[in-house]
C-alpha cells in the first residue's frame, strides 16, 4: 500500500503522478495523519472498473444459474463465440 501526505501531493504532484503510473495501484493520501483521498492513474482506474463490471456480470450469471435459468454447454458457448468472431472477419 502506497501512502503519501497531502503536502507531498501539493508540493510534488509530478512525483505522485509518476508513482501512480509506475505502480499502477492506488496511492492513499493523508491529511493531518488521517486517510483523506485515493489517487490512481486513469489506466489503473479503468482496469479496476472493468474487473468490477466483469465480477458483477459473473455474479449475476451465477445467480441465474442457481435459480435454474436455462444454460448452454461450454462447447456450445465456444461454438457461438467462434461464429461471432468469424462473422466480424
Amino acid at each position: 500500500m502506497l501512502i503519501k501526505s497531502s503536502t507531498t501531493l501539493r508540493n510534488d504532484y509530478n512525483a505522485i503522478a509518476r508513482l501512480a503510473h509506475e505502480k499502477a495501484e492506488p496511492i492513499y493520501i493523508t491529511r493531518n495523519g488521517e486517510g483523506d483521498l485515493v489517487v490512481m492513474s486513469i489506466e489503473a482506474f479503468e482496469r479496476r472498473e472493468a474487473m468490477l463490471d466483469l465480477r458483477e456480470k459473473l455474479l449475476f450469471a451465477e445467480g441465474q444459474r442457481l435459480a435454474g435459468a436455462p444454460a448452454i454447454s461450454l462447447n456450445e458457448a465456444h461454438e457461438r463465440l467462434k461464429e461471432k468472431i468469424n462473422d466480424k472477419l
